[in-house]
């Protein structure tokens, strides 16, 4: 069933006449997070009520006068409707329509403020002013001749914007992406798009594939378009990519772009030879598994950081040992006795080997001291004078290390310092790190990319100590690092196994360890004081009824806990019913229903809302899975201000599609966090990613309290299933070699 189906039920009547409406939208009541379908209301002149309009109108911003083109229809759940086919901007012609045009975001540099300035200054001459006499804005309060200009340049932007939103239109490209490609490329949108279309889908973000071959072939781009193949394998690979694969042997990769581009896959054959040929692809002939001798192919990128990481681990590992004045036992007892703690026999051995080796990779579950030992080797080699460096993959995870050990933490990507303007990090091999001790904690969640800049930037004379557990997801981003160096062999490395924590967190930690032992969780017996519960239902309205009652009521009432500060909901996919956008609109409605809404956003996001970046920004500085809070609008800019973690974030309104609601997330975008209280939703109909790591993860996310919310039979395939998804990747081969 389409989204069409669903809004406007199945018996719409249509209209037999064309017709053309002209009026002002007055606001987004719907827009698909799937396709570009949009339910709006428009105001049109000579009717005392908004007009309805639904179809393919992505995009549309309130104050824009739209000309619609389509039919009446009476449908008999929702009554009058508009039925658009096609719809162009056009400039506003009254007084409040031209201060809400220009208030909409649709002018970089002009909010709702300077916009209602300009129309009490020049009336329905505005447009005519900005267009032809752009140095009278000067006489507006507020607008000198810097500001002056640069709304004069961006008018002239938006009318070259405009133009490529008529051509994207009638290519049936959804208009929303018109702004993107013309920053992209500016003067040169046009062409690109009429001429190598498939470009947009690996340069501009938020325009796929699917958009840029719908644009080719509305071009008349044969089916077997050299070109067409060419980007369908890159494609294809990109998709692995996402889910977590650094190459696909030759055969997966020809089938899955057959499927895609829906030909024979032997018409594959020649355009692959090429792309490898011309660089877009590199094929490595190296057998991937012991019983298959396919080419591995990779995105030239996965390639060099792969080689490249493992070269320079191996470098690192065969460099002579830096000296440090240090007797290991008299240093152990020093820090036992200042400490008051007792250190177990392979928390010693950690310590001997971190200081008597070059790099140690050091593994644990919850409870079993990882704490412990870092603050250890952190104050041993400190006490020595020894520069140590703490770092971690999210700001989250590295203000979580700085509270344990007491001392300055920091991401890596702040760590490898990286620059906006040069788009690189600017610490490598040339400018290298400049501690004697580096220790990056929650390495779970390294990709190979990141793992590759690290150890770019770790100077030979340094010891390398890397922490995290095993049992845990791996990274967001392609590759399995953690996993494929402890699969190696050739890292040392120390398991820390026995559990020392068990009071306050008793059963967090103690069926978290149920679980990676194929043991379903248990509660804590009637009466007694947990900070772990199991709650079963099967069917998905009792799950949303628990869960709304759970997070606004007994979970504050209880445990006296902030339901937006401190309660977060995990489940692990986004579609369905029980998906994290689905979540997410229920509690949004529960928790922040009366927010303002932030207009720039179609009307996803609300003041006070939790939301999660959902890709790298490199411009922001923000990263895929960052956590944040929308604080206020700055009309006057255009932007929406986000409190992440310690940072306030000026995002564009053009830029909020990089954001999501967050009062649920999905549980792979959760590690690397901790939360005082985590509410787990696992159903049947996520039974494609049920896995023991899965609901290992969500669980050790919890701090003070887990809840476990769902079918018993969901929990029980989670924890049977102990065999993770396969990622192609071949770090471990390529130290080993």
């Amino acid at each position: 069933m389409t989204q069409r189906s669903l809004l406007a039920g199945p018996a719409a009547e249509a209209g037999t006449a064309p017709v053309t409406l002209e009026g002002t939208l007055a606001r987004v009541v719907f827009a698909s997070a799937d396709s570009s379908f949009c339910v709006v209301r428009v105001q049109v002149q000579g009717r005392l009520e908004p007009v309805t309009a639904v179809g393919p109108l992505v995009g549309v911003q309130p104050g824009e006068s739209l000309r619609l083109a389509g039919r009446w229809v009476n449908d008999r759940k929702y009554g009058e409707q508009f039925q658009v086919e096609s719809w162009l901007t056009v400039s506003p012609s009254t007084l409040q329509g031209i201060e809400r045009y220009l208030g909409s975001g649709m002018v970089p540099g002009i909010g709702k403020v300077m916009a209602k300035r300009l129309v009490a200054a020049f009336g329905l001459e505005t447009l005519e002013v900005i267009e032809h006499s752009p140095e009278r804005l000067v006489e507006v309060e507020g607008i000198g001749r810097t500001r002056s200009r640069s709304i004069r340049q961006a008018w002239e932007a938006q009318r070259q914007i405009r133009q490529v939103m008529v051509f994207l239109q009638t290519h049936g490209v959804a208009t929303h992406h018109a702004a993107k490609i013309f920053r992209q490329y500016g003067d040169e949108a046009l062409r690109v798009v009429s001429e190598t279309p498939y470009r947009l889908a690996t340069e501009v973000w938020g325009i796929g594939f699917q958009s840029a071959d719908q644009i080719a072939a509305r071009m008349g781009l044969p089916k077997d378009a050299p070109s067409r193949l060419a980007a369908g394998l890159v494609h294809a690979l990109t998709q692995a990519s996402e889910d977590g694969h650094l190459f696909l042997p030759r055969a997966e990769l020809l089938a899955a772009a057959a499927t895609l581009l829906d030909v024979d896959e032997a018409a594959l054959a020649a355009p692959l030879a090429t792309l490898a040929a011309d660089g877009g692809v590199t094929v490595d002939p190296q057998e991937v598994a012991k019983e298959s001798a396919q080419d591995a192919v990779y995105l030239p990128q996965h390639h060099h950081a792969e080689r490249s990481a493992a070269a320079r681990l191996r470098r690192l590992l065969a460099a002579p040992l830096p000296p440090v004045s240090l007797d290991v036992e008299r240093a152990i007892a020093w820090f036992e006795q200042g400490f008051r703690v007792t250190l177990a026999p392979e928390q010693r051995e950690a310590i001997r080997r971190a200081v008597l080796g070059k790099v140690l990779l050091l593994t644990g579950g919850p409870g079993t001291g990882k704490t412990t030992l870092v603050r250890a080797l952190v104050e041993i080699f400190a006490r020595k004078g020894e520069r140590v460096l703490l770092a971690a993959p999210t700001g989250r995870a590295a203000k979580r290390l700085a509270e344990t050990t007491g001392r300055e933490a920091s991401t890596l990507h702040r760590l490898l310092e990286w620059s906006p303007q040069a788009a690189r990090f600017e610490r490598n091999e040339e400018r290298p790190l400049g501690g004697d001790l580096l220790v990056v904690d929650e390495c779970s969640m390294i990709d190979m990319s990141l793992a590759h800049h690290l150890l770019r930037a770790v100077p030979a004379s340094a010891r390398l100590v890397l922490v995290g557990d095993a049992d845990q997801l791996p990274s967001v981003g392609p590759g399995n690092v953690l996993a494929e160096l402890l699969q190696s062999g050739v890292v040392p490395t120390v398991r820390l196994q026995r559990v020392f924590r068990q009071d306050g967190a008793g059963l967090i930690v103690a069926n978290a360890h149920r679980v990676l032992g194929g043991a379903l969780p248990v509660e804590a017996q009637a009466g007694e004081p947990s900070d772990f519960f199991l709650i079963e239902k099967e069917e998905v309205e009792d799950t949303l009824d628990t869960l709304r009652r759970l997070v606004a009521e007994r979970i504050p009432q209880r445990f006296g806990l902030d339901p937006r500060a401190d309660v977060q909901v995990l489940a692990p996919m986004r579609r369905g019913p029980l998906g994290t956008v689905a979540l997410n609109g229920e509690l949004q409605a529960l928790l922040n229903a009366h927010g303002a809404v932030v207009e720039a956003s179609r009307g996803r996001l609300r003041l006070g809302d939790r939301v999660l970046q959902t890709r790298n920004d490199y411009q922001l500085e923000v990263w895929n899975g960052d956590l944040g809070r929308v604080e206020s609008v700055d009309d006057d800019a255009d932007e929406v201000l986000v409190r992440i973690d310690d940072r306030v974030v000026r995002y564009p309104s053009d830029e909020l599609d990089a954001l999501e609601l967050a009062y649920a997330t999905s549980i792979h975008k959760s590690q690397g966090s901790e939360y005082p209280c985590v509410v787990v939703v696992l159903a049947r109909e996520h039974h494609v990613l049920l896995q023991r790591n899965l609901l290992y993860t969500a669980m050790t996310r919890g701090k003070r309290l887990v809840v476990l919310l769902g079918s018993r039979r969901a929990i029980a395939r989670a924890v049977r299933n102990a065999d993770p998804q396969r990622r192609y990747t071949r770090l471990a081969e390529r130290l080993r070699a």
